[in-house]
């Protein structure tokens, strides 16, 4: 006996409302097949199970994780606790278990207890591991992360974006086995699975403009990039900032924009590519102009690595337009960057991450992996951003060792996420379980990561320096302002980030004994002695010995008398020299020397007066006649 749907009424079709099992939005009992033909091609993450070989189906007496009730009938609409017909395994004939739902209303797609109302199954934020696939078809995400609505879900999906291999959180309740409609925290070996392989910071790289976080001055809402990455314009784009800041994050972001737009995205790393390799791409790129109408972007990673040359290949397709180009350098443009191409681009200069940012980032990762956080000033009550809180979570994290993590990170993402990374996986390695902390009671399964693993995942502070890059010129140029100003407490700090980046001693010892010249000048002569036996000490002992020579030598110059009278008065003199038009003055005659008798005969040294055989100061002329008068210490020009 086949049970009948209120489809086949239309007036009841109105009046009764039914709920789908994937997405939980309430629909026409009508509508329901069509919508899950639909909602099955939208929301694949939504199925528990692969896809297995036809096999008899579970009645509805047999215990079973994923239950499959039938559509409501309109019997049941009527007395409300009407149970599901059995088909005696009838329709084992007829449809597989993955196959969509059937005329009769019968509905094979699983309920699924942990989906809250109103949650599509969306995409997640990473990438979604093997091991947690093997589990249950799903990866856990942020479960305390806003959602989506399901039109722009389905709209995402409608471009063309593969999420196969995305995270979903409605589905992590089923990937992990969770009873009761609450979804359980991953065990520790879970953990160590979705860590393994593959670096965090690579895991948890976003796909939309919505997740980029910590560069609001250059793609935040309101700005002009912003605008043209949205309406998939995007120009010729140098990317400028220090590692982990975001550079390579935004070309992917870019990347996965111009697929929904039929537009060709080329990743190629300095580092490796060849001159050969870029005329293929463009030789590509003009084909698919030219055939297609389609056009090509060219992304260039640590595009400083190109010589001159090899960046003058760029020049003409750029600018006819054949690909937009991105380079993405943490060197200063204005140094490695010819001229010509970077006055077809537009230099986008992305900051350091602020710390803010950086736990932002580090606690979307924590969610994603299920870890619980530990209120170091609560610990009876772990704060639940891995979950539910009261899910028994099998490794835990100090609220305290996630923040030391973004300090030490100095604005780094990548090297936060990789050392959240290896600071976790160093803990699950040695199998240090904890069992009470602050009074509170724990299983002996649990896991805990500490403030002291951090530390010791990272070893030291993170320190930005590069011996032969930007940041080398802005230290050296700091540590000189910061003594000229006598400020001594900042030119040892000047000093101290030079010496720990890994700076030679020797040429901050160099710089040190122009600045006694420089600077202090004949206010204080011993300070040039002082700063030649400090360069002399550097060369005789080395580092780490003689990093406290050099603090002694910049305190002494910080704190000296300043005098650039010197200085001042050479500049003139050198100013003079190259506004000299015409022939240079000849020296005077009576200031020759004149070591042959031809030279005394032509009146070389003739009416010099020596000034020793003198006891009274000598008037004597000693500049040339044109500069007669001209005093180099009071005047500019000559």
């Amino acid at each position: 006996m086949e049970v009948s749907g209120p489809e086949d009424d239309p007036l009841l079709a109105q009046l009764h409302r039914v709920q789908c099992p994937v997405c939980q939005q309430a629909m026409p009992a009508a509508h329901i097949n069509a919508h899950l033909d639909r909602c099955l091609l939208l929301h694949p993450a939504g199925l528990a199970e692969p896809a297995q070989p036809r096999a008899k189906r579970r009645r509805p007496s047999e215990s079973s994780a994923l239950k499959q009730p039938a559509t409501p009938t309109a019997a049941e609409s009527s007395e409300g606790e009407a149970e599901e017909p059995d088909d005696g395994g009838e329709s084992e004939d007829r449809e597989s278990d993955d196959a969509p739902p059937t005329p009769s209303g019968a509905r094979l797609l699983p309920d699924f207890p942990g989906a809250r109302p109103g949650s599509p199954g969306g995409k997640g934020a990473g990438p979604r591991p093997a091991a947690a696939a093997a589990a249950g078809g799903a990866s856990p995400r942020s479960w305390g992360e806003a959602e989506a609505p399901e039109e722009e879900e389905a709209a995402g999906d409608a471009d063309g974006e593969d999420d196969a291999g995305r995270w979903d959180a409605d589905a992590g309740a089923a990937a992990f086995g969770a009873p009761g409609g609450r979804p359980r925290a991953p065990a520790a070996e879970e953990v160590r699975q979705l860590l393994e392989g593959k670096p965090l910071a690579d895991t948890m790289r976003p796909d939309a403009l919505q997740d980029f976080v910590g560069q609001g001055r250059a793609v935040g809402p309101e700005t002009l990039l912003r605008s043209l990455l949205e309406a998939s314009e995007v120009p010729s784009l140098i990317l400028w900032g220090p590692p982990g800041c975001g550079k390579t994050t935004l070309a992917h972001i870019i990347a996965n924009n111009s697929k929904k737009h039929s537009i060709r995205f080329v990743t190629l790393s300095a580092t490796s590519a060849k001159t050969a390799d870029v005329r293929d791409v463009i030789k590509q790129a003009q084909n698919e102009k030219r055939f297609f109408k389609r056009k090509t972007i060219l992304f260039i990673d640590e595009i400083h690595r190109f010589n001159k040359s090899q960046q003058d290949t760029f020049l003409p397709h750029v600018e006819c337009g054949t690909i937009t180009l991105i380079g993405a350098t943490t060197e200063n443009p204005s140094f490695q960057v010819n001229a010509a191409l970077l006055s077809r681009c537009r230099v986008i200069v992305l900051e350091k991450l602020p710390v803010e940012a950086v736990v932002t980032i580090l606690m979307r990762a924590v969610s994603s992996l299920g870890i619980q956080v530990l209120d170091s000033s609560r610990p009876a009550d772990p704060l639940s951003h891995g979950g539910n809180s009261s899910s028994e979570s099998s490794v835990l994290i100090e609220d305290k060792a996630l923040d030391t993590l973004a300090h030490l990170s100095d604005g780094d993402a990548r090297a936060g996420l990789n050392g959240l990374q290896l600071a976790v996986l160093a803990r699950l390695s040695a199998r240090k379980t904890f069992g009470k902390k602050g009074g509170q009671s724990y299983p002996p399964s649990r896991v805990l990561v500490t403030e002291s693993d951090v530390k010791e995942g990272l070893q030291r502070s993170h320190i930005l320096y590069d011996r032969a890059g930007e940041e080398h010129y802005n230290c050296i140029s700091a540590l000189h302002k910061s003594m000229r100003g006598s400020d001594s407490s900042a030119a040892l700090y000047w000093l101290g980030r030079m010496l720990e980046g890994g700076e030679d001693p020797l040429y901050v010892a160099r710089r040190l004994v122009r600045f006694a010249s420089e600077d202090v000048g004949l206010a204080d002569p011993s300070a040039l002695t002082q700063a030649v036996a400090t360069y002399q000490g550097c060369h005789f002992i080395g580092m780490p010995e003689c990093e406290v020579l050099l603090a002694q030598c910049v305190v002494y110059l910080a704190r000296a008398p300043k005098s650039i009278e010197v200085y001042s008065a050479y500049n003139n003199v050198k100013a003079c020299l190259r506004s000299h038009q015409g022939p240079l003055p000849p020296v005077p005659l009576h200031l020759r020397n004149a070591p042959t008798r031809l030279m005394k005969d032509l009146g070389y040294g003739q009416g010099y007066k020596y000034n020793p055989a003198y006891s009274e100061p000598v008037e004597q002329e000693y500049l040339p006649q044109e500069l007669r008068g001209v005093d180099f210490f009071k005047q500019r020009r000559c």
